[in-house]
């Protein structure tokens, strides 16, 4: 066949592409990966403030999704661990991931019965079943991606990605936007709110999890890679496996709730005389209460080790082998400015999404306004933007781009303060969300491709899973401050702190560009 004819059957074998079902599995799983997430952040925020929640206790629930930043933890105990009868009957990654969808709309349903008024413990029932949600989305996020991996070559990985995040920003769609329009469909408002159509909403989007269960039966599982294989596969082996995992996280999840009394008592005490720093103080604080978590969890999971609990060679080929690898390819000053990099690169729009519907409701636009404006319309200038960001990286580079989305996600956030200043302005919040998502979708798939350029095929699952779990901890952490920052500061201050955040990321670029490209392939 000539080359002319070659090229003209390129668009249907393109089409044809398109049409494989390990593509079109993808875009169904996607869309079940991009439910659960605004049911922690966005839409809860919303439900709660209508019921009358204090805005500084709405985003501490941004808290909940922290599930995400540390699934690297639990991914390799995902990757090892066979499930009784499941794996046997639909193979190791379909049964882990029916697991995780189960989990997340049991999670969904549990958040549906709870009123977060009804009572003192009402908010503490709420927060359980959002970590619950977090951590079951999180398990998902980490089986689709060890599954998108190995169902299909690495020439058509990219259609994959494409079909999953094409999915992934429907369901998202579906669960902000449409959880809003159905909300209001059911009767409550926030002059008149009604529990009930607020737990038919969450009703529905748990049912709409069954497309993503549905697609887990439908499919076949990968060929195991046999060069992954284990070590150890004994039942003894992952039993001590998993023993440590449930000691470490529950000696983490032990300091760090049981300290909590003793943080609200240095609080107090420090910030006595001094209460125009007292936000600084309280982060400070609980960065500290964290920090002493970590180390107690890590102190334990040495000691069970050394102890014999689980298998020293097995913990070291999947815990420390990744993260030794990356420090092998960059000197350690170039590892720790990459990962300061990857940690702080979307401070500046996850910190001000975290308040941003509460910001919205405050403005005094509907639900059906934010739904339609912030939803529906930001989705498609998102795609926009992530279109010209591939069109550009591949045009100019990805450090280029890199910095010219940090760049506009700062600048972006200042058009926030000419929204707080106008009020329930349509038109202003119509610019200002088409601008910022634009930029947003623009920076994040620069953002994409860096974070690819660091990952070493051989450590995909759990390098990846670290990389992305780093870029969303700390700015969720100074998140769910924002409510708080808010009351003391107001809107504009806090819009314009996030515009300053976003500042040493463009230092942070440019050094990591030099580094980079002085160093040899």
């Amino acid at each position: 066949m000539s080359k002319k004819n070659e090229m003209s059957a390129a668009p249907g074998q393109m089409f044809l592409a398109w049409l494989q079902p390990q593509v079109l599995a993808l875009f169904f799983l996607g869309f079940s990966a991009g439910i659960p997430i605004l049911l922690i952040f966005s839409t809860l925020s919303v439900w709660l403030r209508e019921a009358g929640i204090d805005r500084e206790a709405v985003t501490f629930f941004s808290w909940a999704a922290l599930g995400y930043s540390f699934k690297f933890i639990w991914a390799p105990l995902i990757d090892k661990m066979p499930l009784p009868l499941l794996t046997s009957l639909l193979g190791r990654r379909r049964s882990w991931l029916l697991v995780a969808q189960v989990s997340v709309m049991a999670a969904i349903v549990w958040m549906a019965c709870i009123d977060p008024v009804s009572g003192e413990k009402s908010m503490v029932m709420m927060a359980l079943a959002a970590v619950l949600l977090g951590f079951s989305s999180a398990t998902q996020d980490i089986v689709i991606d060890a599954y998108r991996i190995e169902c299909i070559g690495t020439e058509l990985q990219a259609l994959l990605a494409s079909s999953y995040v094409a999915g992934y920003r429907i369901g998202m769609l579906v669960a902000g936007a449409g959880s809003l329009y159905l909300a209001t469909l059911f009767g409550t408002t926030r002059e008149a709110y009604r529990f009930e159509a607020w737990q038919l909403t969450y009703l529905v989007m748990a049912a709409t999890m069954s497309i993503g269960v549905l697609t887990t039966l439908c499919i076949g599982e990968p060929e195991r890679n046999d060069s992954a294989s284990r070590h150890h596969s004994s039942l003894q082996h992952y039993l001590r496996f998993l023993s440590l995992f449930l000691l470490v996280a529950a000696s983490f999840g032990g300091s760090f709730f049981f300290s909590g009394s003793l943080a609200v008592i240095v609080k107090e005490g420090v910030s006595q005389g001094a209460d125009a720093h007292a936000e600084l103080i309280g982060f400070v604080v609980e960065a500290c209460r964290l920090i002493m978590a970590l180390g107690i969890a890590a102190a334990v999971a040495k000691s069970a080790v050394l102890l014999g609990l689980a298998d020293q060679k097995l913990v070291r080929d999947t815990y420390v082998a990744p993260v030794r690898d990356f420090f092998d390819r960059y000197d350690v000053k170039t590892a720790i400015l990459l990962l300061t990099l990857v940690g702080f690169y979307r401070i500046s729009d996850i910190v001000l999404g975290v308040v941003s519907n509460v910001f919205y409701l405050d403005m005094g636009f509907s639900k059906n306004v934010i739904a339609t404006v912030t939803k529906s319309f930001g989705l498609g200038m998102t795609l926009i933007g992530g279109f010209l960001g591939g069109v550009l990286t591949v045009r100019f580079g990805v450090y280029v781009i890199l910095f010219a989305g940090a760049l506009l996600a700062a600048a972006t956030n200042l058009l926030f303060m000419l929204l707080a200043r106008g009020g329930a302005d349509l038109t202003l919040l119509t610019v200002v969300i088409g601008a910022d998502n634009l930029c947003t979708g623009l920076a994040s798939t620069a953002f994409i491709a860096f974070l690819s350029s660091l990952t070493n095929i051989s450590f995909t699952a759990v390098q990846y899973a670290l990389f992305s779990s780093l870029m969303t901890l700390f700015p969720k952490l100074i998140g769910g401050y924002s409510g708080t920052v808010v009351a003391s500061w107001g809107y504009e201050s806090f819009f314009f702190m996030t515009a300053l955040m976003g500042l040493p990321v463009l230092l942070l670029v440019w050094l990591a560009r030099g580094i980079i490209k002085s160093k040899p392939s």
